[in-house]
């Protein structure tokens, strides 16, 4: 027959395993969310990226044979005006591209929030049991 004892000490520990797994199970929500916001940053980056290609692309296409003929007019020869418009094009591209590279690294995709608070639950947990 179970003492009053046993009986509180058996209720104490399953009230314990309930409240460890709904402590688990709501980090681990708060975990797929953040990712999920992380990830929403990091498809926001990629599109800065394609973004600063196409631009790159249309820029080029549609400015370079200008400046390249305005460069020639100005008495430099032609194939010198189109190295100095390709070459201006390219590091505009490659500034774009660094920007958006920038924002995918991959600290900006952990979940810090989250981790945060699994280290605050063990704290607490451990001055719980040993205090």
């Amino acid at each position: 027959m179970p003492t009053e004892q046993t009986t509180g000490t058996t209720n104490l520990v399953s009230n314990i395993i309930a409240h460890v797994t709904t402590l688990v199970r709501k980090e681990m929500e708060l975990a797929r969310a953040e990712l999920g916001e992380n990830l929403n940053g990091a498809a926001t980056a990629v599109g800065v990226i394609v973004a600063g290609v196409v631009f790159t692309l249309v820029g080029l296409n549609v400015i370079a044979a200008a400046l390249v003929a305005a460069l020639t007019a100005a008495g430099i020869h032609p194939f010198w005006s189109a190295v100095i418009v390709g070459g201006v094009a390219l590091v505009a591209a490659l500034i774009m591209i660094k920007g958006g590279m920038s924002k995918l690294k991959a600290s900006s995709l952990a979940p810090t929030r989250t981790t945060e608070n699994v280290r605050r639950d063990v704290s607490a947990i451990r001055e719980t049991t040993n205090g």
